[in-house]
């Protein structure tokens, strides 16, 4: 599988011609062989940068990258054996098995028409025991859970075979045994050399497992680099508005968010300042 970085240089988008820049000069770069995490709190551009990546959103400037190739330079059957997307919203239009769902990731390498391979088959069947769905392989995708869905979506990302594999908010919905399966399959992907791009609210878990995260407020990058250099109580107090503490975890050192209790900040806040002493 040749791997490729994912690059999204200087990206400025709005959802109105004339409106105010969901996303304002970002960058990130996704690197193979890692883990890259975008994080922020609702509504500072997360989500946009996959909808740009997906098209169905423009460019106002900047460029989005895969390889040496800009986007616009790849049709969708040649991006889709690039990367593979795992959206954060998607309603299924047809009932399918989970295999059959799971077998749609293989349509980018063969004919329309062509039946799968024993190839193909093989790669279907990996997916969904990576992603923790092999007894559930034959359940139509109408009778599944959220959590069970989400997995099975993975699973077909998965069977594309894809070099660069983004995901938005892969773990909702996930209980605590199913995310950590979830973070734990990315270490492991990207440790295979895949180029591993996630978009999460879960701080502590990317902490632990991403090499390099961009944090995002209000459309702007508001700190990138390693946990130690992002997970930073001033940055992260000031960016998520709320009071907290970053201390250590305890399992495996990386830095940590203990949100506060806010009340007693907020009030002290609004207080006039003649009652002070």
């Amino acid at each position: 599988m040749t791997a490729f970085a994912l690059h999204f240089d200087e990206v400025v988008a709005a959802y109105t011609p004339t409106g105010t820049p969901a996303v304002q000069g970002v960058t990130v770069h996704a690197a193979p062989g890692a883990i890259t995490a975008v994080v922020g709190p609702n509504g500072s551009g997360k989500s946009t940068l996959v909808r740009l990546l997906l098209r169905r959103l423009a460019l106002r400037a900047g460029a989005i990258r895969v390889g040496a190739q800009t986007l616009s330079q790849l049709d969708a059957r040649a991006f889709a054996r690039a990367v593979a997307v795992v959206p954060q919203r998607e309603e299924v239009q047809l009932p399918l098995p989970v295999r059959e769902f799971v077998a749609l990731g293989r349509h980018v390498h063969r004919g329309a028409f062509t039946p799968l391979s024993a190839h193909d088959a093989q790669v279907v069947n990996e997916s969904i025991a990576l992603a923790g769905m092999a007894h559930l392989a034959d359940r139509r995708t109408d009778a599944l859970s959220g959590g069970e869905w989400q997995r099975v979506r993975i699973a077909r990302a998965l069977a594309q075979e894809a070099p660069v594999l983004v995901l938005d908010e892969p773990t909702t919905f996930l209980d605590i045994a199913h995310e950590m399966a979830v973070f734990e399959l990315l270490d492991r992907l990207a440790a295979s050399g895949r180029t591993v791009l996630l978009v999460s609210h879960q701080l502590n878990l990317v902490a632990r497992f991403a090499q390099h995260i961009v944090l995002l407020h209000a459309g702007r990058v508001a700190a990138s680099g390693s946990a130690a250099d992002v997970m930073r109580g001033d940055v992260l107090e000031r960016v998520y508005d709320w009071p907290l503490v970053v201390t250590r975890d305890p399992a495996v050192g990386a830095p940590a968010l203990l949100p506060l209790r806010g009340g007693a900040r907020r009030r002290d806040a609004a207080a006039p300042s003649n009652t002070r002493s």
